[in-house]
């Protein structure tokens, strides 16, 4: 499963997969505790793979960061999303050295930091990075 799948809902923890879509919203799974719920339309949700990252050049994928982070961790959890804020910025400038420290805010590193925690103990972020391959492929073959 890529990220296409993997929803954060404005105003609720944690991360949720996105499992069908009905007349009125979204039926997701928590991937915090595998419980199914119902989301109506009006709540404020972003899918995972549309979400990229300030840097001084080109928005970054956040499938991307999430590969980097992988990489740097070798697949194990990363700093914890309650770390300082100056060990959080530390952590983003090893990973991503190039963002835009000016519109990427200390929240938004704790939210990438506990996205990836969360994606890894589910045992997707192996998923992850076995998409973007076959993605890219077939976009090259087209």
């Amino acid at each position: 499963m890529g990220l296409e799948k993997i929803i954060a809902i404005s105003g609720k923890p944690g991360l949720y997969e996105l499992v069908s879509q009905t007349r009125g919203g979204f039926v997701v799974t928590s991937l915090i505790d595998g419980k199914k719920q119902s989301i109506n339309m009006r709540n404020n949700v972003s899918v995972l793979n549309e979400i990229s990252i300030y840097t001084y050049g080109e928005e970054v994928p956040l499938s991307a960061v999430f590969q980097a982070i992988k990489d740097k961790e070798n697949g194990e959890q990363t700093i914890s999303h309650k770390a300082s804020k100056k060990e959080l910025e530390n952590f983003l400038r090893e990973v991503l050295p190039e963002y835009d420290e000016d519109r990427v805010y200390a929240s938004d590193i704790k939210k990438i930091a506990q996205w990836y925690n969360l994606l890894q103990k589910s045992d997707l972020i192996s998923d992850l990075a076995q998409k973007e391959v076959a993605t890219e492929a077939s976009s090259e073959e087209e």
